[in-house]
Parts: C-alpha cells; sequence; structure tokens
C-alpha cells in the first residue's frame, strides 16, 4: 500500500515538474511588434470587446440574409413547376414575389437601405 501510494506521489511530482520546466521554457520573453499589432480582422486583441456597431451595417447584413434565404426558397420551385399545374405554380411563386417586392418597397419606403453619414 504504502510502495503504491509512493508510486502515485513520485509520477504526480515528475509530472508536475516536467509541466512547469514546458511552461518556463516555451514562454517567451521578448513581445513582438509584429506579433502585437492586430491580424486579419483588423480589431485590436488588447482593446475592449465592446466596440459600437454600424447600425445601417447591421440592417443592411440582415437584409440581405433574408434575401438570400428567399432565393433559396425560390430555387426549388423551378423543380416544382415539371410536377404541378402551370396556373397553381405561376398563382403561388407570383405571390411569393409579390411579397418580396412589398417587403423591398417598404424597407425602401423607411430609408433603411439609404447608408447615411
Amino acid at each position: 500500500m504504502m510502495l503504491t501510494m509512493y508510486t502515485i506521489m513520485m509520477s504526480l511530482s515528475i509530472s508536475m515538474m516536467i509541466m512547469a520546466l514546458c511552461a518556463v521554457i516555451s514562454k517567451k520573453s521578448k513581445n513582438n511588434r509584429e506579433k502585437m499589432t492586430p491580424f486579419e480582422c483588423g480589431f485590436d486583441p488588447k482593446s475592449s470587446a465592446r466596440m459600437p456597431f454600424s447600425m445601417q451595417f447591421f440592417m443592411i447584413a440582415i437584409i440581405f440574409l433574408i434575401f438570400d434565404v428567399e432565393i433559396i426558397i425560390i430555387l426549388p420551385t423551378i423543380k416544382v413547376m415539371q410536377m404541378s399545374s402551370l396556373i397553381s405554380w405561376f398563382m403561388s411563386t407570383s405571390a411569393f414575389i409579390i411579397i418580396l417586392i412589398i417587403g423591398l418597397y417598404h424597407e425602401w419606403n423607411n430609408g433603411i437601405l439609404e447608408w447615411s453619414n
């Protein structure tokens, strides 16, 4: 029993010393100027994470996503056209496109699509 405890304690001690030694050896002592600058995204990693965000950009991004999803919904209607009657396909597709146009007109009328300074 005592030998088992001694073996466990020695293996834990050796492991902790190796991990501490690796941490000391691998630590970079100098801060490289290139490594301290923002990379790719343009955000400073040491600045506050709570930066103001442009509301116009957010609205344009949301509108883009909505219309992108709507295009994905429209694409299968070409295949449905072959399986259904032409009149019902035309009426349903026309109704969907009219709803999209009304939504676009509403966004344009409210000034969401205009980029203000």
